[in-house]
């Protein structure tokens, strides 16, 4: 797809709306493991990769999980996944009409993404164009997943425009010199999501696909 600008995707949060269910996984996970977490933690968390939100959430609340509980969490997040995730409302029409390049730029795993997008039916709309904070060495609010991206993309820093849900997302994509949306129409989101986006360079903030498309234009993208 030819086009001038290129368009970043977040995908927990902005493509899929995950991260309730992601939520509920880490503290079964942690719980099992003998680990009770106050749910209010998770925020802090969002748009980290599996690494750094386990340190988060041992800096937040002393509580370390035991390594060989690690590789629990994907499977208890699939299985969260496969009985009840849904993409965002009206994500499917947004992306048939967008006209310019598109790819999806995640702390999530590879192996997260395509069984996230597959089962929502989004994967046709991006594949090959998916990338995972495993690929670089910083995960977000490092710049380095959105500059890779870009690279990847044939697009300079300055023609692109991120879609994110949480604030380190959009710490990122400032740092990689983009413009960055904040997205809020997820099921996570509230008040203080919007400001948080806002507070840390988001150009706009907006609750629903259509909103997004209406920004897009302003910003001369269509």
């Amino acid at each position: 797809m030819n086009s001038k600008n290129c368009i970043i995707f977040d995908c927990d949060g902005v493509l899929v709306d995950s991260e309730p269910l992601a939520e509920r996984a880490y503290q079964q996970v942690y719980s099992d493991s003998g680990l009770a977490i106050d749910p209010s933690i998770m925020q802090y968390c969002i748009g980290l990769k599996q690494t750094d939100i386990i340190a988060k959430i041992a800096e937040l609340t002393g509580h370390y999980l035991p390594t060989e509980w690690h590789a629990e969490i994907w499977p208890t997040t699939r299985k969260l996944f496969e009985a009840s995730l849904q993409s965002t409302t009206e994500i499917k029409p947004f992306l048939a009409h967008l006209q310019q390049a598109r790819c999806v730029a995640s702390s999530s795993s590879v192996e997260r993404l395509n069984v996230s997008l597959g089962l929502t039916g989004l994967l046709d709309f991006f594949k090959p164009s998916i990338f995972s904070s495993s690929m670089v060495q910083n995960g977000k609010p490092a710049p380095d997943l959105f500059i890779f991206a870009a690279q990847q993309m044939g697009y300079q820093p300055t023609n692109c425009i991120v879609i994110e849900d949480s604030f380190l997302g959009v710490q990122g994509a400032v740092a990689a010199g983009m413009k960055a949306i904040g997205f809020v129409g997820g099921s996570h989101a509230n008040s203080q999501t919007a400001q948080r986006l806002h507070a840390h360079g988001a150009t706009a903030i907006c609750s629903s696909w259509n909103e997004v498309a209406e920004t897009l234009i302003k910003l001369g993208i269509n």
